[in-house]
């Protein structure tokens, strides 16, 4: 037993004696503003969101929540009358989160599905299907990642403007479901590093492509499309250019959209930043914890995808 445990306490004290390089040093001194300078905006907002509007004109700069109070999430709650929100420092200015967080999970959610699915259907095709000029159209398609997305903003408009879809979820969802290059890409470079031979054998016995797809490729291959649907509905939650493009309706806007129009609809001089602050957490609060769940598998995804 003794020889088991004395090599144990050698490596320990081996270690304990090693000098601390500088590299180290420098490292943890990074990691540890890069961790701070993430965290403190939100820290920052949960200090608004806490204080009275009063407090934080008399106390701008005060690290700690002034003149301490949940009046701001009364507000954005609707539990406050307008009497009540103004006797506390607030604008008057009424929100209904309810509306906006279920336009925001329609949009998102749908735009999300569609822009994976279809994604993975192109991706499939060009890792397994032989067929002529495929990786001409892929180098094709691979230059569209280097396109700005601000570039085909008018174009989109336009079309969408014709259609007729102004002030419509598929004005909304439609000029992004059906082509992502990054989401294509990275799926592709998956499908690419999979075994085919379970594949191989299914389309021995009979199986169509459509089949394999669908019952082999799709669950195997359920770590990257979990991650490429977080990143997805992440981006989709907090886009807030293209629905003010979109949509001026209140049944169709989006929760930033919402956010933005409670923020400009203050009569006062001062805006409620602590309303503003609190609805904002709201806000950010489903993508945390989306991000605190799948946070691990998206880490692990991207090494398989050969991107870390």
């Amino acid at each position: 037993m003794s020889t088991l445990v004395a090599p144990h306490r050698s490596l320990i004290t081996r270690r304990s004696r090693q000098p601390r390089r500088p590299g180290r040093v420098v490292a943890w001194v990074y990691l540890a503003l890069v961790v701070a300078g993430t965290v403190f905006p939100i820290y920052w907002m949960l200090r608004t969101a806490l204080s009275s509007n009063a407090g934080l004109l008399a106390s701008p700069s005060s690290l700690v929540p002034v003149d301490f109070s949940w009046g701001a999430f009364q507000r954005v709650l609707g539990m406050q009358t307008g009497a009540e929100a103004v006797a506390e420092g607030g604008s008057g200015a009424s929100i209904s989160l309810a509306l906006p967080i279920r336009n925001s999970i329609i949009y998102a959610g749908v735009a999300t599905f569609c822009q994976v699915f279809f994604a993975s259907l192109a991706a499939y095709a060009f890792a397994r299907l032989q067929w002529r000029g495929r990786d001409v159209v892929f180098r094709v398609l691979f230059t569209a990642l280097m396109v700005p997305g601000i570039l085909t903003l008018l174009p989109n408009f336009v079309l969408i403007k014709e259609l007729g879809l102004m002030n419509s979820f598929a004005g909304l969802i439609l000029p992004g479901a059906f082509f992502s290059a990054f989401n294509i890409f990275f799926l592709r470079q998956f499908f690419l590093g999979m075994n085919g031979e379970i594949e191989e054998a299914a389309l021995l016995d009979g199986a169509s492509r459509l089949r394999v797809f669908f019952r082999i490729t799709m669950p195997l291959s359920a770590g990257p499309i979990t991650t490429l649907s977080v990143l997805g509905f992440i981006g989709y939650w907090n886009d807030y250019f293209w629905p003010l493009l979109i949509t001026s309706d209140e049944s169709t806007q989006p929760l930033t959209l919402a956010l933005a129009v409670f923020k400009q609809s203050s009569p006062q001089a001062q805006p409620d930043w602590a309303g503003l602050m609190a609805a904002a957490l709201f806000a950010a609060l489903p993508m945390l914890l989306v991000f605190m769940v799948f946070g691990r598998r998206i880490v692990n995804s991207l090494g398989f995808s050969g991107f870390r």
